[in-house]
């Protein structure tokens, strides 16, 4: 965050990579909202974004690239920006991103260390999504969910981010590669405190559980795994399907947010309005020797 007055900030943010689908305009508009998700995270608004591509010239027609960057801007123009250039190079691999110039009040930005003690959580996207576009690679998920699971990914975090301004949010992260558990870690860290997890609130996307039962996980997923080993508890016997979706590295993901106990009722009514995920699925619990704990 750059302050460039005592009501305004500049918020910058870049993310880029190969496509998750097949089809080139679903992949500009969900590389697109995964970018821009970083400044709704903050409660920032979007003004400006730069594309970021690799192309393989002599392997792909430039239709393609024509088709991918017409999907970012249209998602660009969603969120209330405008794409202004951007670079590109050729690569063996394709690649695309943006990056993205927001601005916010500086006295209302939301960051992930403010999470106190009593505060709701609550997670705008179910998750899933590395499961089911891994379960696509390997030609195991049917036509519907692929569709179902690409308009998630491409779907803005633009409405969560202004609802949890009006609720008075105290911390907001956006689930990305970390997986829920990873984003999540990082919050408790930084707030100095626990967070528990309700298993059966958490939304899931359609067939997670069974798909990853049946091994279809990234290896990202294992990654997380590692790096989570001895700060998460889990209470009782659990489903380890169910379990490594926690794990699941999302592209595109929710907003994970903290509502302090007083505003979480109306929060989640405007989430329901909304069409979003609304059940709280968490709590702030003061520090233990663990950050965080699944019940």
């Amino acid at each position: 965050m750059f302050r460039i007055s005592e009501t305004q900030a500049l918020v910058q943010t870049v993310d880029f990579f190969p496509p998750i689908v097949d089809d080139p305009y679903s992949f500009g508009q969900i590389a697109a909202a995964n970018a821009l998700s970083d400044v709704f995270a903050m409660g920032g608004k979007p003004l400006t974004a730069l594309n970021i591509v690799a192309f393989p010239a002599s392997d792909l027609p430039r239709q393609i690239l024509a088709e991918i960057l017409r999907g970012g801007n249209d998602k660009v123009i969603e969120a209330g920006a405008v794409t202004v250039g951007g670079h590109s190079i050729k690569d063996k691999e394709l690649k695309y991103g943006i990056a993205v110039t927001g601005i916010v009040d500086p006295k209302r930005v939301v960051s992930n260390d403010g999470a106190r003690v009593g505060d709701r959580l609550f997670l705008t996207k179910p998750l899933g999504t590395g499961i089911i576009t891994t379960g696509i690679k390997r030609g195991v998920v049917d036509d519907t969910l692929a569709e179902a699971i690409t308009r998630q990914m491409a779907a803005l975090n633009r409405t969560a981010a202004e609802l949890m301004l009006q609720f008075d949010a105290t911390a907001a992260t956006d689930i990305t590669g970390y997986g829920l558990l990873g984003h999540a870690l990082e919050m408790a860290v930084a707030s100095e405190v626990t967070i528990e997890f309700k298993q059966d609130s958490l939304p899931l996307l359609p067939e997670a559980v069974s798909l990853a039962a049946q091994g279809m996980n990234p290896g990202g997923a294992n990654d997380n795994r590692k790096h989570l080993e001895g700060r998460v508890e889990f209470a009782g016997q659990q489903d380890p399907a169910r379990i490594q979706v926690l794990y699941d590295p999302q592209t595109s993901g929710g907003l994970l947010i903290a509502i302090p106990e007083k505003r979480a009722e109306e929060f989640s009514r405007a989430l329901q309005s909304h069409g979003l995920p609304a059940e709280p699925t968490g709590e702030i619990l003061p520090g233990r020797s663990v950050p965080l704990i699944v019940t």
